[in-house]
């Protein structure tokens, strides 16, 4: 097995291509597609890098697979989808905790009707312990709501792909202060991964690197037991406290209203209106 990461300054995303050497079969994991929030402009840099990637390994690309519905960024599904379709369509897939998102943000944006609350939109929706393969690699879907509903992690082989759930040591875990997060379901996640094997290694979704530092986004289940600030608590109670302590200290992400609601249609724009424009919807005193 191969991993490659792409790293997004501008939201500081960590993306990940998990290829089969023995098939040249891929999963992309959490694509980012480029959004100015100031202009209202978006672009296809970050994803045009990881299709070239795709292009000059010569890859097949299988899954396009979101950890959850990001709030700090814009995803790309739907825009690799189409341009990596003309061997095999790639399927984008998300966990099963994607019902209660939907659910809650298509209301929220009064867009029930653009988007299906039943799931449609993704082309697959994971199960809990859902076992699927990547050409040969065996691989296996875990929910972890918490951060969000929809939250999920992928077991690949020897390393799991973790989205929001856990950070690099100092930064600890996701925040779960967002509509439907719940820090008493983020902690039970949290044991579930930490009861793998501790040579497991874990790729997280973010980093955040002071000045003059490089980003970093690999380590080891081991590792997150004995040094993550929020990983090592044993306690749920201490754990809840110090989660919610720390979430009140947080500003809402720039990006949560455009993201969300592009995400929720797995990176489309929204319908077009008849001055041929798309808009964004910023709902007012709602958070």
């Amino acid at each position: 097995m191969q991993i490659q990461a792409f790293f997004d300054p501008n939201t500081f995303t960590v993306s990940y291509v998990v290829i089969d050497e023995t098939t040249q079969s891929c999963a992309i994991i959490d694509s980012v597609l480029d959004y100015d929030i100031f202009s209202g402009r978006v672009n296809h840099q970050s994803a045009d890098k990881i299709i070239a990637f795709v292009e000059q390994n010569n890859l097949q690309v299988e899954w396009i697979l979101e950890t959850h519905i990001h709030a700090d960024h814009l995803t790309a599904a739907r825009y690799i989808q189409n341009k990596l379709s003309a061997k095999k369509t790639p399927k984008i897939a998300i966990g099963e905790g994607i019902f209660a998102v939907l659910k809650y943000w298509v209301e929220a944006y009064n867009i029930g009707d653009e988007v299906a609350i039943d799931g449609s939109g993704f082309d697959h929706i994971f199960k809990d312990g859902e076992n699927f393969t990547i050409g040969n690699l065996k691989t296996k879907s875990l929910t972890n709501p918490g951060h969000t509903p929809a939250c999920g992690s992928y077991l690949i082989d020897n390393s799991i792909f973790v989205g929001d759930l856990m950070f690099m040591m100092s930064l600890g875990t996701g925040r779960a202060d967002f509509p439907g997060s719940n820090a008493t379901q983020q902690f039970a996640s949290l044991q579930k991964i930490l009861s793998l094997p501790e040579n497991t290694k874990v790729f997280t979704g973010h980093d955040y690197p002071k000045d003059g530092e490089e980003p970093k986004w690999q380590s080891t289940i081991l590792e997150q037991k004995t040094h993550n600030v929020f990983a090592k608590i044993t306690s749920a109670e201490e754990y809840i406290k110090a989660r919610e302590a720390r979430d009140k200290t947080l500003s809402i992400p720039k990006l949560l209203f455009p993201a969300i609601q592009i995400n929720l249609r797995c990176g489309d724009l929204p319908i077009k209106e008849k001055n041929g424009v798309s808009y964004i919807k910023i709902p007012l005193n709602f958070i």
